[in-house]
């Protein structure tokens, strides 16, 4: 009796967990005709994030009321995989918190997000499904495959940003006068000789004679011009002027006779006005405003002269202090000054710096690419010179040597928060990868170049719209870039059609590639690929799985 009490027991277990099996065998055989959809089908990293919809459409009698269905995302990729967040589905009588699904059938969407590293670029999205019926499982053998992945094509973004250093103002040839005049007694044309023993004349004829023993400096020219005051019938001051044209010429000629002079010109001014205004503006003269007044009222010599002698306790004043100094000739030499060349300041950064003025320092440092003797040059400046531009451009040199700590310290002691400042500041967070705050440096800055780096981070943060706003038309390295990611292909073809680096060629291959031109495609991927980060970038690039 025992032994059919067991056997009765047994039959009546495997009946149950026959009825068990089968309930959950029949989503397991039918598993085929759930339907999984992927939006996109070829998944795309977005700053740094892979997401996607998903929509998973159950017929009609394929859910059992007392099973639970879970269902993983999956991305598969070199190296690894990752799991995500399980969808969970329960039957109609399943007392749990899950999705429910009815016997009819529905469709639910689901949202999947993988954080991207590296090999995820060749990828897949697979789903995989297991039954929980009665607290036993049941795994659905074949996963789902429903997309590939994933595009990768925003991390061509050229991210460094673009920084100037500040400019200097050396010059290669700089413009020198040297100046010397005698003077005349009224209504006279003759040179007298204590003008020519004057201490005037004589550091003019030194400079000149020192001219030729100075291998830089080199006399252009000399301009003799002469001139009567303002007093007096105009046409006696004209013949006047012309007289003391005269008598200057020869005096030059003999005392400037052994001294290097260029080409002499001579020139007769008449009265002048242009003298006699400066030395009333310059001079302590009470009342002065006055004569000011007339000369800007009226441009008539005669006049002019009329009303400033109606002024007679003025008039007085100007006949002692100012008139006797237009009555005159001027001796002007134009002197060119040759500057230290690229390869002199070179040298003299190496080996004399202390003959370097801050223009000459800021400009030797910027011919110089090492960016750490840029640094001790700036150096030089800042401290022979408190120079904030070589203070500013010792900051930049740090942070294009990636020294950005050292950078920072150095940019806190600018004084000159300027718009090139700001664009700075927001490049050093932009490397940094303090996107918040190199955006709002970019916009404090409001420079053409600021906004252009501001789209850096739009490209990053998948704000590819407000990318191309910002970059439409500038010529900028990731105009381009951003309209394929707007997929405006046509825009995109008309970029980079001057530059043959890899990275144009690569972007030029995928411009191809969109265009379902695969023969143009590879061509520009055989000039890319041969930068080997290219090359390896290109195996595993979906934008490139149509191309054999």
């Amino acid at each position: 009796m025992k032994k059919n009490f067991l056997k009765v027991l047994f039959i009546a277990v495997a009946t149950v967990s026959l009825v068990s099996c089968g309930s959950a065998k029949k989503m397991l055989e039918l598993a085929d005709q759930v339907k999984f959809a992927c939006v996109p089908e070829t998944l795309e990293v977005v700053g740094g994030v892979i997401n996607a919809d998903v929509t998973a459409t159950f017929p009609e009698g394929y859910f059992n009321p007392k099973a639970i269905l879970e269902v993983t995302p999956v991305l598969v990729y070199d190296g690894g995989e990752v799991a995500g967040t399980p969808f969970m589905y329960q039957g109609e009588k399943v007392e749990d918190n899950y999705k429910s699904v009815p016997e009819d059938g529905t469709s639910i969407k689901e949202k999947v997000s993988f954080n991207y590293v590296e090999g995820m670029e060749k990828s897949h999205l697979e789903l995989r499904a297991k039954v929980t019926y009665k607290d036993k499982d049941y795994d659905i053998e074949t996963p789902y495959k429903i997309a590939d992945g994933a595009n990768t094509t925003y991390m061509l973004v050229k991210a460094s940003g673009e920084v100037e250093y500040l400019k200097d103002k050396y010059q290669p040839v700089i413009d020198e006068q040297k100046e010397a005049q005698v003077l005349y007694k009224i209504n006279s044309a003759v040179v007298r000789k204590s003008e020519l023993k004057s201490d005037d004349i004589k550091d003019y004829t030194d400079a000149l004679a020192g001219i030729a023993n100075d291998s830089r400096r080199t006399v252009k020219g000399t301009e003799i011009v002469s001139y009567a005051s303002p007093d007096g019938p105009e046409n006696f001051n004209n013949k006047l002027s012309d007289k003391r044209e005269n008598s200057a010429e020869k005096v030059f000629s003999k005392f400037a006779k052994e001294l290097e002079t260029g080409e002499v010109t001579n020139k007769s001014i008449g009265e002048d006005w242009n003298g006699f205004q400066e030395l009333v503006k310059n001079s302590n003269m009470e009342d002065k405003d006055l004569i000011l007044r007339v000369l800007s009222m009226y441009s008539d010599p005669n006049v002019r002269e009329r009303e400033i002698k109606n002024m007679s306790s003025l008039y007085k004043s100007l006949a002692n202090s100012i008139l006797p100094q237009l009555r005159r000739s001027r001796f002007i030499s134009s002197i060119e000054y040759r500057n230290y060349s690229d390869d002199e300041l070179k040298d003299l950064v190496n080996n004399n710096m202390d003959v370097l003025d801050e223009e000459a320092l800021l400009h030797a440092a910027s011919i110089i690419k090492d960016n750490s003797q840029k640094v001790t040059i700036y150096d030089k400046a800042i401290s022979e010179y408190n120079s904030d531009r070589a203070q500013y451009n010792k900051a930049v040199a740090l942070m294009n040597s990636a020294k950005y700590d050292e950078a920072a310290n150095a940019f806190v002691k600018v004084r000159d928060k300027s718009a090139e400042y700001y664009n700075a500041m927001g490049v050093l967070a932009l490397r940094t990868k303090r996107y918040d705050d190199a955006v709002k440096y970019f916009t404090q800055s409001g420079t053409s170049a600021a906004e252009q780096n501001s789209a850096i981070v739009d490209i990053l943060n998948g704000n590819y719209d407000s990318a191309v706003s910002k970059l439409a038309g500038t010529g900028n390295d990731n105009e381009g870039l951003a309209y394929i990611l707007t997929n405006q292909i046509d825009k995109a073809s008309t970029c980079y059609t001057k530059c043959t680096c890899p990275r144009s060629s690569y972007l030029k291959a995928i411009i191809a590639a969109r265009k379902g031109d695969n023969e143009t495609a590879k061509t520009w991927l055989g000039k890319a690929t041969k930068m080997k980060k290219f090359a390896e970038r290109a195996e595993k690039d979906i934008e490139f799985a149509k191309i054999d």
